[in-house]
């Protein structure tokens, strides 16, 4: 498969070693949350000077929809080095598609720091071709429903309630890809280690 052999020949990618964090304690600070717990999020982080998130590993994915719940905490604040960078979109979850590679066909919720806010956008490639649509701004701590549901021509990204379409050129009936996690940039490396918590639905 033409896009697991990218994926391996790129070289960045780690074994996976999954951790997770405790819902009970969400009045705590959530870098300071226990690692073990029975709440099923994932912690993923992406280390300082990195861009790829510690839990990165290639695992195949045939899908219609993917769902999950996504919590930041407060070192998704960040500062970029270049000014015009702090508007550079990071990546949250998705897929590539196509049975190509993420670059070439992909659905990704996105995200960034600027402006005060914490944003999420609906992030994809079709035929090599960048697009973005911003979904809404999300607050620190508090847990959001997500999903990226494949529709025919369409990607359907969902936040919470709200949902915006977003175009599909891919020619597989189903998204047909590999997992896409966490990631920083952009042109620039991650400031400070940045947690982020993902339950997959």
């Amino acid at each position: 498969m033409k896009y697991s052999i990218h994926y391996f020949v790129s070289g960045i990618l780690l074994l996976s070693s999954f951790s997770s964090c405790d819902k009970s304690q969400q009045g705590i600070d959530p870098v300071k949350l226990p690692v073990n717990s029975v709440s099923h999020f994932m912690k993923y982080t992406i280390r300082a000077g990195k861009q790829y998130c510690d839990q990165t590993a290639f695992k195949p994915i045939s899908c219609s929809e993917l769902k999950f719940m996504v919590r930041f905490d407060s070192t998704a604040i960040y500062k970029t080095i270049s000014p015009a960078n702090q508007y550079d979109i990071n990546k949250l979850y998705g897929f590539s598609d196509n049975n190509d590679e993420h670059h070439q066909f992909s659905a990704r919720i996105g995200w960034r720091w600027s402006d005060g806010a914490l944003h999420l956008f609906g992030y994809i490639y079709n035929n090599g071709v960048m697009s973005f649509e911003e979904l809404g701004t999300i607050s620190i701590g508090t847990e959001y429903a997500c999903s990226i549901k494949v529709n025919a021509a369409d990607y359907i990204f969902t936040l919470n309630n709200s949902s915006k379409k977003m175009p599909r050129a891919s020619m597989t009936e189903s998204a047909v890809g590999y997992q896409l996690y966490p990631y920083f940039g952009g042109d620039e490396l991650a400031p400070h280690d940045i947690n982020i918590w993902i339950k997959q639905s």
